[in-house]
């Protein structure tokens, strides 16, 4: 059900951060045809809807869709936030849309040598950049300031003035994207975090253009390049 379109009519609200209770009409399983509709308007009849998660309990006695209008997103951390007011406490959901947030981390050496953070972590076979999840009420650049410090233990400053979105499905039919910042870094003195990143290396731009197998990271570094160069 994860990312299908239905409808459904909206039966009363749940409390007051517009999360609604309805029925899928779409004529699905019985016992998934009951749902929570997150919107940030105001809802009622039978509306055109997304499921963007599947949320469940510890010993998964209860499982419940969650639905939004086909025009409205929202991410991991606004989910669990508003099923926290309900009266289910659900420990487990899987949604369709995931947001991250981290930047391209470069060093200068002198005037001209500049130098690129490139990380491996424990899911991936490919060097990237630092990035994490987005939690709950972060702006997208304290997030990557927060990744960044975690899982190198680096102090960075952003750049201004650059932001560049990448958009991929890494599982089936979910949805990540990935907002980068560009950010200096005055320290080449890497802590990894042990639990999220594998490997690290500085490299030159040229080496990392050719490191980075992702068509998503090579736009995202020669837009750096044009930046910096």
């Amino acid at each position: 059900m994860l990312g299908k379109n239905v409808k459904i009519e909206i039966f009363g609200t749940l409390n007051e951060s517009c999360l609604y209770s309805g029925f899928i009409i779409d004529n699905p399983a019985a016992d998934m045809r009951q749902v929570y509709v997150m919107t940030n308007t105001m809802l009622e009849g039978v509306v055109e809807c997304t499921v963007i998660a599947i949320a469940s309990t510890d010993n998964k006695a209860q499982t419940r869709l969650v639905a939004a209008p086909v025009t409205e997103v929202f991410y991991e951390p606004e989910i669990r936030a508003r099923l926290s007011l309900t009266s289910v406490r659900f420990s487990k959901i899987v949604c369709i849309y995931e947001k991250s947030c981290g930047a391209v981390v470069y060093r200068k050496i002198g005037r001209n040598n500049i130098k690129i953070l490139l990380v491996k972590n424990h899911n991936g076979k490919c060097w990237t950049f630092p990035k994490g999840h987005v939690e709950i009420n972060e702006t997208e650049q304290q997030t990557a300031l927060r990744e960044i410090k975690e899982e190198t233990g680096l102090t960075v400053k952003i750049e201004p003035n650059f932001r560049q979105t990448s958009v991929y499905r890494p599982f089936g039919k979910i949805k990540k994207r990935v907002v980068f910042f560009l950010a200096r870094s005055d320290n080449s003195n890497v802590n990894m975090q042990q639990s999220e990143i594998d490997y690290y290396i500085w490299v030159s731009l040229e080496d990392a253009l050719r490191m980075c197998r992702h068509e998503n990271d090579t736009k995202i570094l020669l837009e750096v390049q044009k930046r910096l160069l």
